[in-house]
């Protein structure tokens, strides 16, 4: 191998060269011969039928080039991509005449400047019949039905995991129940989404703000009725995406039909005040829960009566992030009964849809808050409780109640490592009221196992392909189907691909998000699976190449390929360092057919797919200081702390990152952030961000256990963070205030909601 170990190090991310000096690939940056500008007209109303659309005064306005309404797209529909038992609807249209949501696409205008194709869309005349709005899945049950040939609210009612719970809830010695409900929170990317579509010569060219650029690309020929090989996708640096960009939206679909209708270049970007109603949302739950203990307080059951929120109607992923909340409800603890009752509902209201943590946050604050109260009523200490009933290191692997086969880890050594690092919290006179709460969760990561997939309904498969070439110069091009959106890919690929060859890092190139240089990859950079996929399908065919540059080494050399070493950019005989061929000859003769072993062919490429047998799973341990201000409610954190295990650590500094973004989010959250409806249907547009005052310092521990699974034993990081601060800091809002700890039971947990809690509690 290389004389330099790059796996492990703390390499500085490559892309930040770029970024820093204000070079980033970004979609609002293209400016294209002859581009034309869109502006996305959306409903005002909640719930109606377009009964009018006057495009008169638009079409005469200066600059304007062409207006889409819903009889121009009538027949174009986007599918879903994961669908649930008993769902009627497996796709949507991009325009249609009846309206459920504030913001839906109603039409599209284009003109030659944004300018231009704003103060025109304002002159379209919409005329629209409203119907009853339906908010909250409580009123949908027995609401309006807002699509009247389902004729029902419901789109699904299912169980998943053990259907006798019930059973052994009811005989249990003690059983602590909590209903709690979750605030919608949104995607909030540097970069808003965005599209620029050309036509030339019969192919349609997209460059787009994406983490699927294969997806994308898929879904937009099939909806437009083109081959697959004359769309082009170039998805560029996409300025984080948290699962918002995870697929093809309706209004950026628009841009490329206006792109095909006018022959000429149309951009889109999704305006700043869009955002809250046109991508998607998600978290939006009620759970209804029960934690089942012996009198020794070992765990029985678990059981989460789950009642979704899907907007209005199943997005591209539908049901999936409630479904993913109820097969990781076990977490690292053992149960003899665990299960959920799932039921999903529209209401008018965004569609919800991916948001980083795919409804494994909520999973952990509704078992955690659950283990907490427990805690609290039999008198014993909450981490105590924890690790009396974690799985140990020697019971992995194992299968759960709700069918995750764990792999591999240390739960308690990561619960043990947060309490011994955790600084009580002292008063200091102003008031406040202080606790600290923990959490544990298990992250499902890696997503494929493409057969898996397709038994489960999802419309996708789950494999990656690397491609990795040596040019005649020895410098190395690695090209893979997964996506940049800010998690430092480019560096850890780079990073694996020069370990496991054995050349310089700087001599390694990465190409990624281009449909027509990339390998094909079906879902791209979502799921915790770009490093533990991509990855692994990297680790294979470096190994590839690597025994085929030693077996052209050996036979040039004349000596056994098992006595051959690659350092310092040659291939050398083991004690001999004399008796060497550098990689730039070996490659050379390679491409050109010079001196090569019997039966190898010319060139030195290799490409290798990696399809995963399995999930693999990450875990963490997380922990919050918090001081609460019982005349206000305001909740502040002082401390947070976490211990996290993602298996091989490619790139140490950017797990570390990723676990400081993702805990931001996390805190928000928590606290902060909510989408809320009136009523009517409308949106309040105030959405409450964390900022450098509501998150503290992070102190971050990171534990390696391998993947026994993954090639290169990583897994997934990326959304390891969000899981566990919102358990932990209800747990520490629960702390601080005994007296209303069966109470905290939402996020965000706002002073509003706080300061209310305490009024009203029984005296």
């Amino acid at each position: 191998m290389s004389d330099a170990r790059h796996v492990g190090s703390r390499t500085p991310r490559r892309e930040d060269a770029r970024l820093l000096a204000g070079q980033g690939r970004y979609v609002g940056n293209i400016r294209l011969p002859g581009m034309a500008h869109a502006v996305v007209v959306r409903s005002p109303v909640a719930h109606g039928r377009l009964t009018g659309c006057d495009t008169k005064a638009a079409r005469a306005a200066e600059g304007v080039l062409d207006v889409i309404t819903v009889s121009d797209a009538a027949a174009i529909r986007l599918p879903c991509v994961m669908l649930a038992p008993g769902q009627q609807e497996t796709s949507y249209p991009v325009l249609e005449e009846t309206v459920r949501y504030v913001g839906q696409p109603v039409a599209v205008v284009v003109a030659t400047t944004p300018e231009a194709a704003r103060d025109a869309a304002d002159l379209l005349d919409l005329e629209f019949d409203e119907l009853p709005a339906v908010i909250g899945v409580e009123q949908a049950l027995d609401g309006h039905v807002l699509h009247p040939d389902w004729g029902t609210n419901l789109v699904t009612d299912f169980v998943l995991g053990d259907a006798d719970c019930d059973r052994v809830i009811a005989e249990a010695a003690q059983v602590v129940e909590l209903t709690s409900s979750f605030g919608r929170a949104s995607p909030y990317p540097i970069e808003p989404r965005g599209v620029v579509a050309s036509w030339f010569d019969g192919e349609l060219t997209v460059r787009i703000s994406t983490q699927a650029p294969h997806h994308v690309r898929d879904h937009a020929a099939d909806a437009l009725g083109l081959p697959h090989d004359r769309v082009r996708v170039i998805g560029g640096d996409a300025g984080g995406g948290f699962g918002g960009k995870e697929h093809l939206y309706p209004d950026e679909l628009l841009a490329c039909l206006a792109a095909i209708r006018l022959g000429r270049p149309v951009s889109w970007t999704e305006s700043p005040g869009d955002r809250l109603v046109a991508t998607l949302p998600a978290r939006a739950a009620v759970h209804r829960a029960r934690l089942a203990l012996d009198a020794d307080g070992r765990f029985l059951a678990l059981h989460a009566d789950i009642l979704a929120d899907l907007g209005a109607r199943p997005s591209n992923v539908g049901m999936s992030p409630f479904i993913v909340t109820a097969m990781m409800l076990p977490g690292p603890y053992r149960f003899d009964r665990a299960g959920a009752r799932l039921r999903g509902v529209v209401t008018t209201t965004t569609p919800t849809g991916s948001y980083r943590g795919f409804g494994q946050p909520e999973a952990a604050w509704t078992r955690e808050r659950l283990i907490d109260e427990a805690a609290r009523r039999l008198g014993l200490d909450p981490v105590e409780l924890r690790l009396r009933n974690m799985y140990g290191p020697d019971e992995l692997p194992c299968s759960t109640r709700t069918w995750q086969p764990y792999d591999s880890g240390d739960y308690p050594r990561a619960l043990r490592t947060l309490r011994d690092l955790v600084a009580p919290p002292a008063a200091d006179g102003d008031g406040r009221r202080r606790g600290v709460g923990f959490s544990c969760h298990v992250e499902a990561t890696g997503m494929g196992a493409s057969m898996e997939m397709k038994a489960a309904g999802i419309q996708a498969g789950g494999f990656e392909t690397a491609v990795l070439r040596m040019e005649p110069d020895a410098s190395l091009v690695v090209s893979s189907g997964v996506a940049v959106m800010g998690q430092g890919i480019e560096t850890a690929l780079a990073q694996i691909a020069a370990d496991r060859v054995g050349v310089p890092l700087d001599q390694v190139r990465v190409v990624l998000g281009d449909t027509a240089v990339a390998p094909y990859s079906s879902i791209g950079s979502i799921a915790s699976r770009s490093l533990a996929v991509g990855g692994g399908a990297l680790t294979q065919a470096a190994a590839r190449l690597r025994d085929r540059i030693v077996a052209i080494a050996a036979h040039q050399l004349e000596a056994a390929p098992d006595d051959l070493e690659i350092v310092g950019s040659a291939v050398r005989v083991k004690g001999d360092p004399q008796s060497a061929r550098t990689l730039r000859d070996l490659a050379t003769s390679a491409w050109r057919g010079w001196d090569l072993p019997e039966g190898v062919s010319p060139g030195l490429e290799e490409r290798v797919s990696y399809d995963p047998t399995a999930y693999t799973y990450s875990y963490g341990a997380h922990a919050a200081a918090v001081a609460v201000d019982p005349e206000t409610g305001a909740v502040e954190v002082e401390g947070y702390w976490v211990v996290s295990d993602s298996g091989v650590l490619v790139n140490p500094a950017i797990v570390e990152g990723q676990l400081r973004g993702a805990i931001a989010q996390g805190i928000g959250m928590a606290l902060t952030e909510e989408i809320v409806y009136t009523g009517d249907g409308q949106p309040i547009v105030e959405y409450l961000l964390p900022t450098t005052r509501e998150v503290p310092d992070i102190q971050v521990v990171l534990m390696e256990t391998p993947s026994p699974i993954t090639p290169g034993g990583m897994k997934g990081a990326g959304e390891a963070g969000t899981i566990g601060p919102p358990a932990a800091i209800g747990n520490a809002v629960a702390a601080a205030l005994p007296e209303i700890a069966d109470r905290v039971v939402s996020t965000p947990l706002t002073p509003s909601l706080l300061w209310n809690c305490l009024r009203d509690r029984p005296a």
